[in-house]
């Protein structure tokens, strides 16, 4: 009788290790898959897709969102990107990082004075995204942009820095993509 309780105690004993071992790896796998993670996520810029030039009319500047394309599924509302859209009189598009070249905070456009305004520090720029005045040691940081089939795209995908400054790849490694698909002119 003896060796039978032994043996149970020891067979209850090592369930109960691996019962918690089992616990142990589930509490630990999400803070070894954040540690690790900017590891082995890769972060691309490619082609967003922002509507048809006609939702922005000529000498207008307007306000435009885009889903980031390095979006995680946990992302929820951060992973729509804000940006500033400004058609020029003479047809060109400007497509602007919505955040201030001084410390990233969110300008806002104000139609009435033609100017780009951040509220943080009185950063100002001109419609033209140059700086005005204030604090900032730059212009606003611009989207690289392409029109095909009359619709409106641009180069985005990370937040822009001075070693990123949202400028078109020089090679044709980069084709126009939407959704990870070619789109032909």
């Amino acid at each position: 009788m003896s060796d039978q309780s032994q043996t149970r105690r020891s067979m209850l004993y090592r369930l109960g290790q691996g019962l918690m071992g089992l616990g142990g790896a589930v509490m630990a796998a999400p803070i070894v898959a954040y540690i690790f993670d900017p590891g082995f996520r890769k972060f691309a810029r490619s082609w967003i897709d922002l509507g048809n030039v006609s939702d922005f009319p000529k000498g207008t500047v307007r306000f435009a969102k885009y889903t980031n394309p390095n979006a995680a599924p946990t992302d929820g509302d951060s992973k729509q990107i804000p940006c500033w859209v400004r058609h020029a009189e003479d047809g060109t598009f400007q497509v602007f990082y919505v955040n201030c070249a001084h410390l990233g905070c969110p300008v806002r456009w104000f139609a009435q004075s033609r100017l780009f305004m951040c509220p943080c520090h009185g950063g100002v720029y001109y419609e033209d995204g140059s700086r005005a005045s204030g604090p900032p040691p730059r212009g606003l940081y611009e989207y690289s942009y392409e029109i095909k089939n009359d619709r409106l795209f641009v180069y985005g995908g990370e937040l822009p820095n001075l070693s990123i400054p949202g400028t078109t790849p020089k090679d044709d490694r980069t084709p126009l993509t939407v959704g990870g698909k070619e789109r032909k002119a």
